[in-house]
């Protein structure tokens, strides 16, 4: 690591370790914030925004029409930036039409990391219930992101034993970017870190958020899937504070888009002590993505009422209906899945998806008289939007 591009202490230090190679240790947060015009107004833009889509979920009379499908599109983006091709697409179909042959298949690509990812998310919501965000809370979801994918065995659940950094492959410590902190280091920052999340009186909640994103990522606790941890906290950070009822923010759509700037923005915290300039990007995403999802949703809902009209032109079973409902939770459907999911036969969850294919909602995609799949190609195209 080139100490020399560690021009500023105000985040951090470098410290020599006995291997004889440099590594960085981050201050305790809070930091010193410079509060300019500029940076408040983004402050209160994204707290107006973000209460706006939270008002969304609040009046959904069945919010999961756009829970599973937004914590996908999150799971997708975020798997994404860490370099997994696994489509929205390829997601929904592999959760619809799994089948033996196609688990093995998935074996061999990186749709179950997504999947991984979409549990890890899941089983945290679920946990706050019972548990605030903490270490152990952490731990308890990276075994589950990490279970039997890519980096399993890297110690799922725990934390690094060993020194980890950040660099191009191949790299060795001295030639890395960043080198986290060293284990001792590690724990002392961790233990830091731990108060910190549950500090709620010195700061704005959304300052907080960036605060902590940025410095799970600084002190890099796992040896592998620190990026889709921390990001993982800032959904599980803002249904916590109740910034969100429910986790409808995709925030990692922006931190995709402006991939490199999202790096060098966090690099440059550490760097250079550019804290400011890290929580406007932070602020920046909020609103963007708040703004994305609360129109989306709307557009989401507006084709769900269109395609409502459509079926209720002629007597409908209440069977089609409760379809149209989970084909907005996943646009692939088979007739097994269709018949689990709607508690009713084989028959009846035939006859519901042939409705929906005579009023052009669904078509078959796959073209063979056993295992048929269907999908909403309309609907797909517009949560991928």
């Amino acid at each position: 690591m080139n100490i020399g591009n560690f021009k500023s202490t105000r985040a951090g230090k470098i410290v020599k370790t006995d291997r004889d190679y440099s590594a960085f240790v981050p201050h305790s947060l809070p930091p010193d914030i410079k509060y300019s015009t500029g940076l408040i107004n983004l402050l209160a833009e994204a707290n107006r925004h973000l209460g706006n889509l939270n008002g969304v979920g609040i009046l959904l009379p069945n919010p999961n029409l756009l829970i599973v499908p937004y914590m996908r599109r999150e799971a997708v983006l975020s798997s994404r930036i860490e370099g997994t091709q696994t489509s929205l697409s390829d997601l929904f179909y592999f959760e619809a039409a799994r089948r033996e042959e196609q688990k093995a298949e998935a074996q061999k690509t990186d749709v179950l990391e997504v999947v991984n990812y979409v549990k890890a998310m899941d089983y945290g919501l679920k946990r706050l219930k019972e548990l605030p965000i903490c270490l152990r809370l952490m731990r308890e979801i990276h075994e589950i992101l990490m279970k039997n994918v890519r980096g399993q065995h890297l110690t799922p659940g725990e934390f690094r034993r060993s020194q980890n950094w950040i660099g191009p492959a191949g790299c060795n410590l001295n030639e890395a970017k960043y080198v986290p902190p060293p284990i001792h280091e590690m724990h002392e920052s961790l233990g830091d870190f731990e108060k910190f999340l549950h500090e709620r009186e010195s700061l704005s909640g959304l300052i907080q958020c960036a605060l902590i994103h940025y410095q799970f990522e600084a002190i890099h606790p796992f040896l592998d899937g620190n990026g889709r941890i921390g990001r993982l906290l800032i959904t599980l950070f803002l249904c916590e504070r109740e910034f969100l009822h429910y986790p409808m923010l995709y925030l990692s759509a922006f931190f995709d888009k402006y991939r490199d700037e999202y790096y060098e923005r966090l690099l440059s915290v550490s760097q250079k002590g550019e804290w400011e300039e890290w929580i406007s990007f932070f602020l920046r995403a909020i609103i963007v993505q708040s703004k994305d999802a609360a129109e989306n949703s709307k557009a989401i809902l507006g084709l769900l009422e269109s395609y409502r009209g459509r079926i209720q032109e002629k007597r409908t079973s209440i069977y089609v209906t409760k379809l149209l409902d989970e084909l907005f939770k996943n646009p692939y459907v088979t007739i097994p899945r269709t018949a689990t999911k709607l508690k009713t036969s084989f028959h009846t969850a035939k006859a519901a998806i042939e409705k929906l294919k005579k009023t052009n909602i669904l078509v078959e995609i796959t073209d063979k008289q056993r295992g048929k799949v269907y999908c909403a190609k309309e609907l797909l195209s517009l949560l991928e939007k």
